[in-house]
């Protein structure tokens, strides 16, 4: 969908996020708003951090329950991160990141109090997810892929679940205006090289369906953003008013007609 001022719902999702959920950074040190769940990511990061990935996702700081605080990881994130991915080598390096997330995620226990801001997916909960592994949330240095965060998606679930999210974006899995406009690939991407060289830098998984995968993840968010947009929460409530879920479903089922075209 695209606005009569020719922006996608994606980029007012953009705005949205800006306006609903600031984030300052100061000396190091960045503040936005705390959510139900951030306890829970705190302990989360705090467990990582204890796997050997303390200069892979930040250290939390602070949580009064309405702000949160966490150390910067310096380097190039959100609207600067697409160039880094653009090679092979920028895409192989956020798989790989992802890949030792994951696997020291198996060994956390939550609290039992543990809230989570992404609902378990059908798939089951063998280890910890992201929930929103694009590029803008990976930190980036000189075109590698050092650190990721903006947590407040964690949620038990498969690997194929964050792996599926990625895809979506680092292929990326959309139409060819959307690799040039939103991407900014001088030229559309070879989808198929990168599919196949993200898989092969994360390493070994059950067999899976990529394009089943995609659709099946697409549609879970989807169903996340009506879902709080109907409890009033922001941004989700605006993203809905503009139309990124019904994009979101165009998007998918464009997907769904490439799927030769994607596959490894």
């Amino acid at each position: 969908m695209t606005r009569d001022d020719g922006t996608t719902a994606h980029d007012s999702a953009f705005d949205a996020n800006l306006e609903f959920r600031p984030v300052t950074i100061a000396d190091g040190v960045v503040t936005r708003p705390a959510s139900a769940q951030t306890a829970t990511v705190h302990a989360f990061l705090e467990h990582l951090r204890g796997q050997g990935l303390e200069d892979v996702v930040p250290e939390p700081l602070s949580n009064d329950g309405t702000t949160e605080t966490l150390r910067l990881i310096e380097g190039d994130a959100g609207g600067d991160a697409w160039y880094h991915q653009h090679d092979l080598e920028g895409l192989e390096s956020a798989a790989r990141l992802l890949r030792r997330i994951h696997d020291a995620s198996r060994s956390w226990v939550p609290p039992t109090d543990a809230v989570f801001g992404h609902p378990v997916l059908a798939r089951g909960g063998r280890m910890f997810c992201h929930g929103d592994p694009g590029p803008w949330n990976f930190v980036w240095r000189d075109g590698r892929a050092v650190g990721l965060f903006d947590w407040d998606y964690l949620h038990p679930g498969d690997p194929v679940d964050d792996i599926a999210y990625a895809l979506f974006w680092f292929a990326p899995t959309r139409a060819d205006h959307h690799c040039r406009n939103w991407h900014h690939f001088p030229e559309v991407p070879d989808r198929r090289t990168r599919i196949h060289h993200f898989l092969t830098a994360y390493g070994p998984t059950p067999p899976f369906d990529v394009v089943d995968a995609i659709i099946t993840r697409g549609q879970a968010t989807i169903t996340l953003i009506h879902s709080l947009a109907a409890q009033g929460t922001e941004p989700q409530r605006t993203w809905a008013t503009n139309g990124l879920p019904e994009q979101q479903a165009t998007e998918l089922a464009w997907l769904a007609t490439h799927r030769t075209t994607l596959t490894p």
